[in-house]
C-alpha cells in the first residue's frame, strides 16, 4: 500500500520537471521502439524492390487502424484509471482495467477475421496498383492474424502508463521491438522470406510484448487483469468511449489520410507511393517522441485533475509544450540539412529520393507546431472533454488533411501531395489556439455550489 501511496504523492506534489522527466523518458523510449516496427520493416523490405517498399507503406494504414483501436481502449480505460486513482478509488480502476482489456481482445479478433475475409478488395481500396497488390496481400494477411496481440499489448501498455508505471510499460514494448528488429534481417535477407518475413517478425514482436505486459500487470501495485473483474456495463463503456474516442479519431483519420495519400500519389508512379511512405514513417518517428512526452504528462494531469490541483495541470501542460516545441525545432533544422541522405538510406532510387526529399523538407517547415497541437489534444482527452478533444484530434489528419489531399493535387499535381500535411498543420494550429484558451478559461471558472 505504501508504494501506491508514494506514487500518488509523487504525481500530485513532486516538482513538475522531475515528474514529467521520470514518466516521459520510458514512454518516449516505448514510442520510439514502437515506431521501429514500421521503420525496420520499411528498411529491410526496401532491399527487395520499390513495389515491396510501397506495399509495406500501404499496409501501414491497416496497422494504424489496429493501433487506433488499441488507443481507444488503452487511453479510454487508462484516462479513467488515472482519475480514479487520483481520487483514491482503486476499486473502480480495477474494474475498468479488466473491462477495457477483454473488450479490446474481442474487437481485435473480429477486425482480424473481417480483414482476412476481405483481403483482396481491401488491398485494392488502400491504393495497391497491380504490381504492388501481391506484396500487399501477403504482408497484410499475416499482420491481421496478429491483430488481437497488437491491440491487446497497446491497451496493457497504456493502462500501466496511466497508473504511473511507465517503466513497466517500456520494458514490455521494448522487448517486442528488439525481437522484431532481430528477426527482420534473419527472415528477409538470410532466409529470403521477403515481405512474409517482415510480417512474421512484426507479429512475433507484438506477441512478445503482449505476454510480457500481461505479466507486468500482476507485479507490485499494478492493477492485474482478471476475468472476474470484467464488467461489460454501459457506464464503463461510456467512459472508454469518452476517454478513448479522441485517440480513435486521431489514429483512424490518420489511417484514412494514409490511404488517400497513397491513392493520390499513385498516378505519379510506384516511386511516389514509396517516397511518401518513407516520409510518413520518418514523420511518425519524430512525432512519436512528442507523443511520448505528452504521455508522460498525462498521468500527472489525470491524478492532479482528480485531486483538483488545477494550477498544477496548467503549469505541467505549458512545460510539456515548451520542451516539445524546442525539440521539434531542432529536428526540423537537422533533418532539413540531411534530408536527401535520410531518404537515400531507405531506397537508392533517384525518383524516390527526389520526391521524398522535397516532401520531407516541406513537412519539416511546420512540424514545430505539432507539439502544441498534440499536447492540447492529450490535455483535453485526459480531462474528459470529449467534444473539444475530438475536434482537435481530427484536425491534422482528418478535418483539414482529407479535403486538402483531395483538392491540392488537382491544382499543384505531385507538389500538392507533398505539401498537404504542412498546410494541414498550420490550419490545425490556428484551430487549437482558441480551443486551448477555452479549456483553461473554463478550468479557472468557479463551479456553482450544489
Amino acid at each position: 500500500m505504501s508504494k501506491h501511496r508514494n506514487n500518488y504523492e509523487f504525481l500530485t506534489s513532486a516538482p513538475i520537471p522531475r515528474v514529467i522527466g521520470t514518466l516521459s523518458v520510458p514512454t518516449i523510449i516505448s514510442m520510439l521502439t514502437s515506431s521501429l516496427y514500421s521503420i525496420a520493416d520499411t528498411y529491410f523490405v526496401s532491399q527487395i524492390d520499390t513495389q515491396a517498399t510501397a506495399a509495406v507503406g500501404i499496409v501501414f494504414a491497416v496497422m494504424a487502424i489496429l493501433q487506433a483501436v488499441g488507443f481507444l481502449f488503452g487511453h479510454g480505460s487508462g484516462n479513467y484509471i488515472s482519475r480514479c486513482l487520483g481520487a483514491k478509488d482503486r476499486a473502480s480502476a480495477t474494474r475498468m482495467a479488466s473491462t477495457g482489456f477483454f473488450w479490446s481482445l474481442i474487437v481485435g479478433i473480429i477486425l482480424g477475421a473481417l480483414g482476412l475475409l476481405l483481403l483482396t478488395p481491401l488491398s485494392r481500396s488502400l491504393g495497391s496498383t497491380p504490381t504492388i497488390l501481391p506484396y500487399t496481400e501477403t504482408y497484410m494477411s499475416i499482420i491481421l492474424l496478429g491483430a488481437p496481440f497488437q491491440i491487446g499489448s497497446m491497451v496493457l501498455n497504456n493502462q500501466l502508463r496511466f497508473q504511473g508505471n511507465a517503466a513497466s510499460a517500456m520494458y514490455g514494448t521494448v522487448s517486442g521491438t528488439i525481437l522484431n528488429v532481430l528477426l527482420d534481417p534473419l527472415l528477409i535477407l538470410v532466409l529470403h522470406m521477403g515481405v512474409s518475413g517482415a510480417a512474421i517478425a512484426t507479429v512475433a514482436g507484438h506477441l512478445c510484448s503482449f505476454l510480457l505486459l500481461l505479466r507486468m500487470s500482476y507485479r507490485g501495485e499494478n492493477i492485474g487483469i482478471r476475468f472476474r473483474h470484467f464488467r461489460p456495463s454501459w457506464k464503463l463503456a461510456k467512459q472508454v468511449v469518452s476517454g478513448g474516442t479522441p485517440s480513435l479519431t486521431r489514429q483512424g483519420l490518420g489511417s484514412i489520410a494514409t490511404i488517400l495519400l497513397n491513392v493520390m500519389a499513385a498516378p505519379y508512379g510506384d516511386a511516389a507511393i514509396a517516397a511518401m511512405s518513407i516520409v510518413g514513417r520518418l514523420s511518425f518517428v519524430i512525432n512519436s517522441i512528442i507523443i511520448g512526452l505528452g504521455q508522460g504528462f498525462q498521468p500527472l494531469c489525470g491524478f492532479s485533475y482528480g485531486a483538483k490541483l488545477y494550477a498544477r495541470v496548467r503549469q505541467a501542460y505549458w512545460f510539456t509544450v515548451r520542451i516539445g516545441t524546442l525539440f521539434l525545432i531542432l529536428c526540423a533544422v537537422l533533418c532539413s540539412v540531411f534530408s536527401e541522405e535520410i531518404i537515400s538510406c531507405f531506397r537508392d532510387d533517384p525518383d524516390v529520393i527526389s520526391i521524398g526529399t522535397l516532401a520531407l523538407r516541406i513537412q519539416l517547415l511546420t512540424i514545430p507546431l505539432c507539439a502544441f497541437i498534440m499536447h492540447s489534444n492529450m490535455l483535453m482527452q485526459t480531462l474528459n472533454m470529449p467534444l473539444r478533444a475530438n475536434i482537435l484530434a481530427s484536425a491534422r489528419r482528418g478535418l483539414f488533411f482529407i479535403p486538402l489531399i483531395l483538392i491540392l493535387p488537382h491544382f499543384y499535381g505531385l507538389l500538392g501531395v507533398q505539401m498537404c500535411q504542412a498546410v494541414s498543420d498550420v490550419l490545425s494550429f490556428l484551430l487549437a489556439v482558441p480551443i486551448i484558451y477555452s479549456v483553461f478559461r473554463d478550468m479557472n471558472t468557479p463551479q456553482p455550489a450544489h
